[in-house]
């Protein structure tokens, strides 16, 4: 291409790149009404420019002689083109005589283009620029002739982003913009006291280095071409300056001044604040920008941020609050700068850069008139920090003379409190020695005494009572008076409820103590139904009193647990770990935490993670605070349960044994939680065949039972069942007898109709077994009309199944077939072992009706693999059915010896007997009397 020609061309489609689409369109359409040919050359170099985004890296108008990669001008080597315009190209080239190392961009001018003098001008440039030694100013390194007489200039390499696009890319805030404008400012300030005009400030001759510092361009080479002889023009012919950054004495060719740069400063300024210029004409052709120049007053910044958030714009909510920054100063800031008449504008580039420092330094700037309100709001605004501090500091004294008074007010209460629960305490034992020489005392009646007294002597002094009777309450606990307790603890609640204030760690245990005793009671649902309204509190004291709001959660998680839910249980044992964690840790309640979490594993089943996490939680509380601590009995009680199923009766027996001596030690032999592990031991017993120590367990269980409950208690009724469930299994049935039918009475006296149908179709296993089976079946009707009982523990007596048993014994087979298989679907997936014996009466019913696949089920149940008791006696049985079937036929040898080996098992097993040895002896007896 002609130089001449992209001389034209090169400022002009520089331009249009600047533009969006639409812009592009509308300055081409204008462009082709006055130059058709200009139009359409710039049409071909921007679709050359969208097909092949690099096509300007090659150079479009005629090289320069020699200028190529490689080649050599003066003692410099070109590496690679950086631009170029119709007066020359720019090169990134190195020192190529060794003398040093360095890149520099070099500028090559075009020898003799429209002017003789260039030779003359060019020397007259380089001296200028000489003079410019700024740390934002593209230094002049180098300047000569090499040795095709090819003038250059070498200046600083600058590896940079146009500012606005540096900007938006790291989407700086508003302070960082103004800094780096404020570098500019300094650098053309700089070349204005050299008596150097710039005259073509803009985005693209203003980089920011990737250190964030400005580096300016292309000083006098404006100048440099501008002549008598190549006068401005301000439509489509040579313009020596961008056309949306030029100043209305540009576009009239009026003398150019400093002040000239600053209405350019200000256009560079603008966009930066906005992201946008600030004029939009109708049409973006050159007509069309002059007149919006000269004659258009440009919005306010914001302003114009506040109309691209009401169209609508994604970040609308970001551009309203960078308005917000801008309205005001900033606004007039701009303004001036863009002023029509250059005497309206700041007078210099250090007057504009003054207020801008003033603005950033919350100092009234001079572009605004200076009223006593707004220099007043920018005085508070500047030393709002220590404005607000001594503030602040008279707000916290004066807080903390109204804390201290109140915490004085609060200290007298609490100690006169204090003072009168031990004077309280003080008295009712001063009293409680004025017994009759040598008369016991009887802590309860010393306890049912306190709660007399203190209705009287702190009937003033309610706070006082309320917590007296908490103290109480808990000493019942301690005892194991549960009831007793509760009734404490209902008094409490009411009592509290009626306060205006109270202490929100006595709310909180309350609360927790309360819930407590309502799950010891087997009252879930009651207890999280008065555990819930206090859940806000808690979470808002979690931080003033951690350990409080932990053992509330705790409790809370536990009556969840024992109603079945453990997602919300779980949510609130992991919340009071993670107090218990904090600053104010408490060892023990860590080690609570874990066995909670660790029995919610129990609870889905996944016995191996829960003896996991309860051993990892007695080991953090003998670390802690050594073994001996109550909690330790309940962990170990709850491994002994897990050892059952998992390990075995021996493993169980060692854990239960543990926690029973450990009770003991620290509670003594009479205390409920030493009862409570004794149970737990005997049923351990009992599984084991130990049928003598279990039934002496149970015996000393029951007589302190009948003394500290009374002979009618409900517990005492649990206890009578298990001596007769003993008693069956050493074959003592009338014994058995008794003691189930006392505790059927005192059940259906309590109205405690699940437990009544355990024990009524217990009696009636036990007269089935004794060969009475017309009188089991009154007893089993009754007990199917009653709701099933599903205590945790195995039930030996299933009734629907054991209402088949009696009902094939009787002759009646189809009615048993009907409730056998019922009772197979009903405890289908039940882990207690009652699955188990359903299948084995149906498939013994079947099996000996000649059935094939029944026998293959039997056979399948008396698989030896069975270690948990139930389904361990579940397979005796069913190897002895499955001989038992061969007893008529040509194998009846074989399964005499199967009985008699299957016999020799059990009683090694289960040296004391049991009701499967004789269940197996009474098959072998019948398989005997076959053969005769």
């Amino acid at each position: 291409m002609d130089p001449e020609r992209w001389h034209r061309l090169s400022p002009l489609l520089d331009a249009l790149l600047e533009l969006t689409p639409d812009e592009r369109a509308a300055s081409l359409a204008s462009t082709r009404e006055e130059d058709p040919e200009l139009a359409a050359d710039l049409e071909q170099l921007l679709s050359l420019q969208q097909a092949h985004g690099d096509f300007l890296e090659t150079p479009l108008v005629a090289p320069l002689p020699g200028a190529r990669p490689g080649s050599e001008v003066g003692p410099y080597r070109l590496e690679r083109l950086l631009g170029e315009g119709g007066m020359g190209q720019v090169w990134l080239a190195s020192r190529a005589d060794g003398l040093y190392q360095r890149r520099v961009a070099l500028k090559l001018l075009r020898p003799g283009l429209a002017d003789p003098n260039l030779r003359l001008r060019f020397t007259r440039e380089r001296e200028i620029l000489a003079r410019l030694e700024h740390a934002h100013i593209a230094r002049l390194l180098d300047a000569g002739i090499s040795a095709d007489n090819q003038p250059y200039l070498a200046l600083d390499y600058v590896d940079g982003e146009p500012i606005t696009d540096w900007c938006v890319a790291r989407a700086l805030d508003l302070r960082s913009r103004l800094r780096l404008f404020l570098q500019v400012c300094d650098a053309v300030s700089h070349a204005h006291a050299n008596l150097i005009v710039h005259r073509d400030l803009k985005p693209s001759n203003i980089l920011v280095t990737p250190l964030d510092e400005v580096r300016l361009l292309d000083f006098g080479i404006a100048k440099l071409l501008d002549s008598a002889e190549l006068p401005e023009q301000t439509r489509t012919g040579v313009r020596t300056f961008t056309l949306h950054y030029a100043a209305p004495e540009q576009i009239r060719g009026e003398p150019v001044t400093t002040v000239t740069d600053v209405y350019s400063l200000g256009v560079v300024l603008y966009e930066l604040l906005t992201d946008a210029k600030p004029y939009e004409p109708e049409r973006h052709s050159d007509a069309q920008w002059e007149q919006a120049i000269l004659d258009t007053d440009p919005a306010k910044p914001s302003s114009l941020l506040l109309r691209r958030a009401d169209a609508g714009s994604a970040d609308s909510a970001a551009l309203r609050r960078r308005a917000r920054a801008i309205a005001g100063d900033l606004d007039n800031i701009v303004l001036k700068a863009l002023a029509k008449r250059y005497e309206q504008r700041y007078p210099s580039v250090e007057a504009l850069a003054l207020d801008l420092q003033r603005h950033l330094d919350g100092k009234p700037v001079l572009a605004r008139p200076q009223r006593m309100a707004y220099r007043l709001r920018k005085y508070l605004r500047r030393h709002r920090w220590a404005l607000s501090t001594a503030a602040l500091v008279t707000a916290v004294l004066s807080t903390a003379l109204g804390l201290v008074a109140w915490q004085a007010r609060l200290s007298l209460q609490e100690a006169a409190r204090a003072q009168a629960m031990q004077d309280f305490i003080i008295g009712l034992f001063q009293n409680a020695g004025s017994l009759p020489d040598g008369a016991p005392l009887d802590v309860r009646q010393l306890l049912a005494a306190g709660v007399e007294r203190g209705d009287i002597e702190l009937a003033r002094q309610p706070l006082a009572r309320a917590e007296l009777l908490g103290v109480i309450a808990r000493l019942r606990t301690g005892l194991g008076d549960h009831p007793q307790a509760l009734a404490l603890l209902q008094r409490q609640s009411a009592l509290l409820a009626t306060l205006d204030r109270s202490p929100a760690s006595l709310r909180l245990e309350a609360a927790s103590d309360l819930g407590h005793v309502l799950r010891q009671l087997q009252r879930p649902g009651n207890c999280v139904a008065a555990m819930q309204p206090l859940h806000p509190l808690a979470r808002r004291q979690e931080r003033r009193l951690p350990l409080q709001v932990a053992g509330f959660y705790s409790q809370l998680g536990r009556c969840h647990r024992a109603l079945g839910e453990r997602e919300p249980a779980g949510v609130l044992f992991r919340r009071a770990l993670a107090l218990r964690q904090g600053p104010l840790d408490s060892r023990s309640g860590i080690a609570e935490s874990l066995a909670d979490l660790a029995g919610l594993h129990a609870d889905a089943g996944n016995r191996v993670e829960a003896l996991r996490e309860l051993r990892a939680a007695l080991a953090q509380l003998r670390d802690s605070v050594g073994e001996r601590h109550p909690l330790a009995i309940e962990m170990l009680r709850d491994v002994c349960a897990l050892e059952r199923h998992e390990r075995g009766l021996e493993a169980a027996e060692h854990e239960c044994a543990h926690a029973v001596s450990l009770a003991v030690a620290l509670h003594g032999a009479q205390h409920h939680v030493t009862i409570d592990g004794r149970r737990q031991l005997a049923a351990i017993h009992a599984e084991q065949g130990h049928y003598a120590e279990a039934d002496a367990e149970y015996r000393g269980l029951l007589a302190w039972q009948v003394a500290r409950l009374g002979p009618n208690h409900g517990d005492v009724a649990q206890t009578y069942r298990h001596l007769a469930l003993i008693a069956w299994e050493r074959g003592e049935a009338p014994q058995a007898l008794r003691d189930l039918r006392r505790a059927a009475a005192i059940w259906r006296n309590d109205g405690d109709r699940p437990r009544l149908g355990s024990v009524l179709c217990e009696q009636a296993m036990v007269l089935h077994g004794s060969g009475d089976s017309v009188a089991a079946q009154p007893l089993l009707e009754e007990a199917l009309q009653l709701p099933r009982q599903a205590p945790p523990q195995a039930q030996p007596c299933d009734a629907m199944r054991l209402a088949g048993d009696v009902d094939a014994a009787l002759g009646n087979t189809g009615r048993a077939r009907e409730r056998l298989r019922l009772a197979v679907s009903t405890n289908a997936g039940s882990r207690d072992g009652a699955a188990a014996r359903a299948e084995l009466a149906l498939a013994a019913l079947e099996a000996r009706h000649g059935d094939a696949q029944a026998l293959q089920q039997l056979e399948r149940l008396g698989a030896p693999t069975q270690t948990d008791p139930a389904t361990r006696d579940v397979a005796w049985l069913a190897r002895g059915h499955v001989a038992a079937l061969g007893c008529d036929g040509p194998r009846r040898a074989q399964a005499l010896a199967t009985l008699r080996g299957l016999d020799e098992e059990i009683h090694r097993a289960l040296p004391e007997g049991g009701s499967a040895l004789r269940e197996v002896r009474s098959l072998r007896r019948a398989c005997d009397a076959s053969g005769r």
